[in-house]
């Protein structure tokens, strides 16, 4: 069954059948005394949408339209962050893989998983490559939307005549003070000063599947293309405090960039002249940032720690204010 909001059910239906949100309300509620508790609230709202002629599923592919429970849907979409593939043992005593993106379009972001042979996908894309995706099952994880792909989904990289805006980088994060912050916690936000920051790290990565390769005898080799000229990649940290505590926050290459407004190019810099990173890791103290991602323990330290999945440099404190006065 596709579970669309309620609230997201009433606005389409005022808008589509011209009506005020009372008169909505109002059919429902007969609705609900016609069928004597037969339905559910959700399920009277999506008999009073037939009745008005009301399409509550939107036929545009767009992500904002994507709701738990649909299949073989189709969007096209911007790639805005590509994740690590992951292996995994069954308790069948088989093997599995799985990866994840995030992607993008006007109308908001969302996390797309691929299970088994779509994880070999991964290497093909970039950040703001345009893909279209057919076959994925819209799922719920923790309140937030997915979309999964298998076996007998598609991935197209740069399909003819697509384009993509500029993507709606939207929040549907729960804000959560760092004090309160838990080792299970995922797609939160946090939003605070930075104390703290350090020197970006850099390690050697495949050019063409981007995952981390080691050195073995001066020769850079990846499990999946051999011998290669490596790439680099960066991760670079700092400590954020909200008043109520303090937390180290881990930000990978994209988000790095973001955070310090710096191409690649910029950033490979001080690879080779560390010296000149000073000046803009002491300008970074003092600044406010909202981080939307997930907390992670570190076993080495014995410290959690929060991974960014998005950063947003100098939000408006006003309007920050009036989001978590809102939840």
């Amino acid at each position: 069954m596709i579970r669309i909001p309620y609230d997201e059910m009433i606005k389409k239906i005022t808008e589509q059948a011209g009506i005020s949100e009372a008169e909505v309300q109002e059919k429902i509620k007969t609705k609900l005394e016609q069928l004597s508790g037969l339905i559910s609230k959700d399920g009277a709202a999506h008999i009073v949408a037939n009745e008005l002629g009301v399409k509550l599923v939107s036929e545009e592919g767009k992500i904002k339209d994507l709701y738990e429970g649909m299949r073989n849907v189709e969007f096209n979409a911007k790639v805005q962050q590509v994740y690590e593939v992951r292996e995994f043992n069954r308790q069948d005593g088989s093997s599995g893989k799985v990866g994840n993106f995030l992607c993008g379009d006007e109308t908001g972001i969302i996390r797309v998983v691929c299970w088994g042979s779509q994880a070999d996908n991964l290497s093909k894309l970039s950040k703001d490559c345009v893909i279209r995706i057919s076959g994925g099952l819209v799922r719920n994880n923790q309140g937030r939307k997915e979309v999964h792909l298998n076996d007998k989904s598609n991935i197209i990289v740069n399909p003819n005549g697509i384009d993509i805006g500029n993507v709606k980088q939207r929040e549907d994060a729960k804000r959560k003070e760092i004090k309160d912050l838990e080792e299970t916690d995922q797609n939160v936000a946090i939003l605070g000063t930075i104390v703290q920051s350090f020197e970006p790290r850099f390690f050697e990565v495949c050019p063409e599947c981007g995952k981390r390769i080691k050195e073995d005898e001066g020769i850079f080799v990846c499990p999946a293309h051999k011998k290669v000229s490596p790439d680099y990649s960066y991760v670079f940290n700092v400590v954020v405090d909200d008043g109520s505590d303090n937390m180290r926050c881990v930000l990978f290459k994209n988000q790095a960039e973001k955070l310090l407004q710096k191409s690649q190019e910029e950033m490979l810099v001080y690879k080779n002249s560390p010296e000149s990173f000073e000046p803009v890791k002491n300008d970074l103290l003092g600044s406010l940032v909202k981080i939307v991602g997930r907390v992670n323990k570190n076993t080495f330290f014995d410290r959690l720690e929060f991974v960014a999945q998005l950063v947003f440099p100098e939000p408006d404190p006003a309007e920050e204010l009036a989001r978590i006065k809102a939840q």
